[in-house]
């Protein structure tokens, strides 16, 4: 495995992202989300001003787990989609294709990491002196399970890329798979349960959380952020099987790192049988 090569391909993703702007609108984007729902968050309840780290965390859930997976899905394709004369330049040099789809994974994580560190750390910086530094040592956790989304959705563009090769197909595709995975997935899961006994129901409900990253980085983040009482039907049986929050966090990791790889070598496997 040439890692010097690997790091170039990523470098060079980075700066691609970089000069396209891609890095500083998203980061922009964050950080004002996260301003936005920490200092109007309770402003159904007749007041405004920034909330703490952990219910600006809570308050962030839904919109990282409908935006982290669009914004990498868009970013993949894009890249993974690129014109035939750059893929061809790229695919020409001294350098396996599996370097070439770990280098071009590398850098396209390193953007998602930029920005969403600039971001999430900026909206942080604001929040802890407006508010105290109350339940920040759970915030990197949640900013460290979000990037875990984005590099699953990343390794999933890749496959789709790979699978339907032409750009308008591709990112047809990869709307689908957001709608399913984001909207579509929980209301499956949820008809699908009404069809057995409680007991089939209960183990349908506890399987289907290891085929969404997004409910997975759901369940993790609520462990995370101590928020048990808001866990859907498919957390909480996780936890009650296991009988705790570190075994379930362990085997939603361990799930998350599938959702990672198997994607990734999937795509190892296309690209290696595609003529270029």
């Amino acid at each position: 495995m040439n890692y010097h090569a690997i790091l170039t391909i990523a470098r060079q993703e980075l700066v691609v992202n970089i000069r396209n702007k891609w890095i500083l609108t998203f980061a922009v984007a964050f950080a004002v989300l996260i301003l936005a729902i920490s200092y109007f968050g309770l402003v159904t309840a007749g007041t405004v001003g920034f909330q703490g780290f952990t219910r600006t965390s809570a308050s962030l859930l839904s919109l990282v787990l409908y935006v982290v997976p669009l914004i990498a899905l868009t970013m993949g394709t894009l890249s993974f989609t690129s014109e035939r004369s750059v893929s061809e330049l790229l695919f020409a040099q001294p350098v396996t294709r599996t370097e070439i789809l770990l280098g071009k994974l590398a850098g396209l994580f390193a953007s998602m990491v930029t920005s969403t560190l600039i971001g999430f750390g900026a909206g942080g910086l604001v929040i802890a002196a407006r508010a105290g530094s109350e339940g920040a040592g759970r915030y990197p956790a949640f900013v460290g399970l979000s990037l875990l989304l984005a590099l699953a959705f990343l390794s999933l563009s890749a496959l789709v890329a790979f699978l339907f090769q032409r750009k308008a197909r591709a990112f047809g595709v990869t709307l689908i798979l957001w709608f399913f995975f984001v909207v579509f997935y929980d209301l499956l899961v949820i008809g699908g349960t009404l069809l057995f006994k409680e007991r089939t129901a209960n183990t349908l409900i506890f399987a289907s959380l290891f085929g969404n990253p997004v409910d997975m980085v759901r369940v993790s983040s609520l462990i995370v952020l101590d928020g048990k009482e808001i866990f859907g039907a498919a957390g909480g049986a996780l936890v009650r099987f296991l009988g705790g929050d570190a075994a379930s966090l362990l085997l939603l990791l361990g799930g998350l790192l599938l959702w990672i790889v198997l994607p990734f070598l999937t795509s190892c496997h296309l690209l290696k049988r595609q003529d270029i």
